[in-house]
């Protein structure tokens, strides 16, 4: 019977786990999509690259005032090197790592060595 626990137990932490990675992808590609976008001097009038930078702007927020963009000025368009949308990156990867991590110790589960 606690075998049955305990296995359900670890279960839903796995699903709660892969819920946090899943966000954490997600957030992730956008922030790529974003990045990627102002290297390449993307046109801001598309309606697509508009509605990625809409929805990345609200959590490049925190970071935006860390380093300046370092912009360059081509033939017919300009690029941009977001240095916040790295950094970005990098928290949020961290937050969710310590947000699984926290579920791990508040579940009492244990990690498998290998």
């Amino acid at each position: 019977m606690s075998e049955d626990i305990i296995i359900r137990t670890e279960e839903e932490n796995f699903k709660m786990n892969r819920v946090v990675y899943y966000i954490l992808g997600f957030l992730e590609i956008l922030l790529a999509f974003r990045l990627i976008f102002k290297l390449l001097g993307a046109n801001p009038g598309s309606g697509f690259v508009s509605f990625i930078y809409l929805i990345t702007q609200v959590f490049l927020a925190p970071f935006n005032a860390i380093f300046s963009a370092a912009s360059t000025q081509g033939i017919e368009t300009k690029a941009f090197l977001e240095p916040s949308a790295i950094i970005a990156m990098i928290v949020y990867a961290l937050i969710a790592w310590g947000i699984v991590k926290l579920i791990m110790i508040a579940k009492g589960q244990k990690e498998a060595r290998v």
